[in-house]
This record gives structure tokens, C-alpha cells and sequence, in this order.
């Protein structure tokens, strides 16, 4: 079973504070990269994976989605996304996606943001997806970096210019890592960027776009602190689709 750090008070606390979950979707800079990805979801049956407080869910419905579910493990994040969402054609769902099990051929797009490396078997995960997916049927998420999560993070050093330089510490070497973030020994899994690639493929997926994401001059003018992201890649963010 995942580490179910959301219910944690102090860690959900700070969490709720975040922008991108005090404004939404407007306040998470990478997401006009990710709705580059995305298909037209008109019509589509679509599953959000690690849904939060449903700001993607309720999202895709506005864009003519014919139904969404949301799964989350945080029974915290899915009593505030059922609070906030009034529209019977979104299900919330308190789901581990370790243990996730979903019907086949029922989804026309499966999204996910920031949630699979939280998951210990990304092979499992993966081949669950693609049976839950129809037949040209698409998957969009996005995941830490697996340069950032082996980011020596918060550890950073300075160069002779002063300015701040990531290390990246043991990225060959797979498995569980933890963090500190709004509460001590948060628990993440990390693969490397071939490992990733290479499991959807293996699992036929076809492999649509792939991004990394980096703040424009637009968006560190208006957030100086973004600047930070140049130095190294903080979100992977891929489109694929079953063949």
C-alpha cells in the first residue's frame, strides 16, 4: 500500500497552501504545456489518477468530457474535490493506485499529474492502464524528474558565481527515496528516465510527446522565483496512446 502522506495534518496543511492549490489549475505553471498535450476530450470517458481536489476532473468536463473519475488515495483530497464539484458526471473515488484494479476498455484518456512516483510498481501500473484504455485511447501525466528527484534537494551547493548548483546523487540507482516536504520522510520511488520510457513502450504504448518542463521569461518575470527550474528539470511530462 502507497504512503498516504496527504492525510498527514501537517503535510495536507501546507499542501493546501500551495498556489497551484489556492488558484487551481491558472496557479500550476506547467499546466498550458500539459493541456498541449492533451487530446480533444469532448465525449471522452476519462480516469484522473491521484485527482486531488479535482481542479483537472472538473477541467475536463467544462472542455465536453462525457464523464470523469477521480481516484485518490487522500480521503482528505476527495472530501474537499466532492465538496467543490457539483456535477453528478464526475465520481470521486478513494483508490491506491498500487492496488488499483480498473475494467477493461472503459477510459478514453487516463491523466495523471504528480502522482506516479508515488507509486512502488510503475510496470503494474502501467499495463492496468493500458487495458483500462480503448483501442487509440490516450495517457497524459506527468511525474518529478527523475534528475530532480535524485537532485541532491534541499542539499544544493554554489558555484563561484554564487549561484545555486544541483548534484544529482546516485541517479542510476532505483528505488525509494524520501524527502522532507511538509513533513519528515515522505516517500517517493525513482526511476530513471530510460526505465519510464522504456515501460510504456515495452507495454505498447506509443509514445506521443515528451517534455521537460522549464518556467518561459514570461512566467519567472511575473514569479521571479521560477528562475530556479532552468537549473535542472523539476517535471517530466508525457503523451502516449494504445495502439
Amino acid at each position: 500500500m502507497a504512503q498516504n502522506i496527504y492525510d498527514n495534518p501537517d503535510f495536507f496543511a501546507g499542501y493546501s497552501q500551495l498556489p497551484r492549490q489556492v488558484h487551481g489549475l491558472d496557479g500550476a505553471p506547467e499546466w498550458p504545456a500539459i493541456r498541449a498535450l492533451l487530446p480533444d476530450v469532448a465525449r471522452k470517458r476519462v480516469a484522473d489518477l491521484g485527482c486531488g481536489f479535482g481542479w483537472a476532473s472538473r477541467w475536463f468536463r467544462e472542455q465536453g468530457a462525457a464523464s470523469v473519475t477521480g481516484f485518490d488515495l487522500s480521503q482528505n483530497m476527495i472530501e474537499r474535490a466532492r465538496a467543490d464539484t457539483s456535477d453528478p458526471a464526475i465520481d470521486y473515488r478513494i483508490a491506491d493506485l498500487d492496488m488499483l484494479d480498473l475494467p477493461e476498455a472503459v477510459f478514453d484518456l487516463v491523466y495523471s499529474a504528480l502522482t506516479f512516483h508515488y507509486v512502488a510498481d510503475f510496470d503494474r501500473l502501467i499495463r492496468m492502464i493500458h487495458k483500462a484504455l480503448t483501442p487509440g485511447g490516450d495517457l497524459v501525466f506527468t511525474i518529478e524528474h527523475p534528475i530532480f528527484m535524485a537532485a541532491a534537494h534541499p542539499h544544493w551547493l554554489l558555484d563561484e558565481d554564487g549561484r545555486k548548483t544541483w548534484p544529482v546523487n546516485r541517479y542510476s540507482l532505483e528505488g525509494e527515496r524520501r524527502t522532507d516536504w511538509f513533513a519528515k520522510g515522505v516517500l517517493k520511488h525513482h526511476r530513471t528516465l530510460a526505465t519510464t520510457l522504456n515501460t510504456l513502450i515495452g507495454t505498447g504504448f506509443v509514445l506521443h510527446r515528451v517534455g521537460e518542463f522549464a518556467p518561459t521569461p514570461a512566467q519567472i518575470e511575473a514569479m521571479p522565483e521560477l528562475a530556479e527550474e532552468l537549473e535542472r528539470p523539476m517535471m517530466l511530462l508525457i503523451s502516449a496512446r494504445r495502439a
